[in-house]
């Protein structure tokens, strides 16, 4: 082998070497923020896995879990789930545990840590506390906010000691007094432990319920460990993010008033022959518009 010969060669070694890292750099760079895997719940019933690798392909970097069922997340068992999740580098962060009570919860929440997770959601008041009346399009809840509190402290603490996080999530109804005048949320903030329970700020649905996601940073900084970022579109629905009516520039402003380490794009619903795997992409560009990392 010649001289100019070993020289091409290693100069075309080092290109392809450097255009690895590049390549590398460009990717590692566009994988950021996290995706509620309630939006694309149709598809990951159908196809999880495939479903999971366009999630990555469109630019996520980590998930929220949506379903859970007999010791399983989407018919995988928990070391099954996290190992998927981590071929496909992509983060299992929270799940949902919606289906909660005090009688499962060990067993629940063992699994979610078992699956890598670092925080359990309740999405909504469990043990039949949610009530939703589909004719009116309304949510809704039976029963005490301090029963409520209960639970969500009992649960708070089982979390505690297995080593992981408590949150709960709100829709529109906790922000709106009940026949005794109480606001739902601001008795759970004013009485729960922060030690023990957090919570996840939907910015669509406290928007959506009229009230303003800086006063509640103001007044309880540190409380919403994660957010829920969907946008609102003209007439009140769910839209991608970037191209409705909500402001995530000013409110992404207040990340550290708030105590947000974490978000997720969520859209509950896509209209105008939309699909869940397109807004998806249409949101991660959104986030990235904004400023989100």
């Amino acid at each position: 082998m010649n001289y100019d010969t070993r020289i091409s060669r290693k100069a075309t070694f080092y290109g392809v070497f450097l255009a690895f890292l590049i390549s590398v750099a460009v990717n590692a760079q566009e994988r950021f923020g996290g995706l509620a895997l309630y939006t694309v719940r149709a598809e990951m019933s159908k196809d999880p896995i495939e479903t999971l690798e366009k999630v990555a392909d469109a630019g996520y970097a980590y998930v929220e879990a949506a379903n859970y069922s007999d010791g399983k997340f989407y018919g995988m068992s928990p070391s099954e789930f996290k190992a998927q999740l981590k071929k496909l580098k992509l983060k299992p962060l929270s799940a949902h545990q919606g289906s909660v009570t005090l009688e499962n919860a060990d067993t629940m929440i063992a699994d979610t840590k078992a699956a890598g997770f670092q925080y359990f959601v309740v999405p909504i008041p469990p043990m039949g506390m949610f009530k939703y009346d589909r004719e009116a399009g309304k949510m809704g809840m039976e029963g005490s906010v301090e029963n409520l509190a209960e639970i969500l402290q009992i649960l708070g603490k089982k979390c505690k000691e297995a080593g992981i996080k408590l949150l709960y999530h709100n829709h529109d109804f906790e922000f709106m007094a009940d026949e005794n005048g109480v606001v739902p949320i601001d008795h759970l903030l004013e009485n729960l432990d922060p030690e023990i329970v957090n919570f996840q700020m939907d910015l669509y649905w406290v928007t959506k319920a009229g009230a303003d996601p800086f006063a509640y940073f103001e007044k309880y900084p540190g409380r919403f460990k994660i957010w829920h970022v969907k946008d609102m579109d003209e007439q009140g629905r769910f839209a991608p993010v970037g191209t409705g009516t909500i402001d995530f520039e000013k409110i992404l402003k207040m990340k550290s008033k708030s105590g947000m380490k974490y978000y997720m794009v969520e859209q509950d619903r896509t209209f105008d022959g939309m699909k869940p795997l397109e807004v998806i992409k249409i949101s991660h560009e959104g986030i990235r518009e904004y400023g989100f990392n």
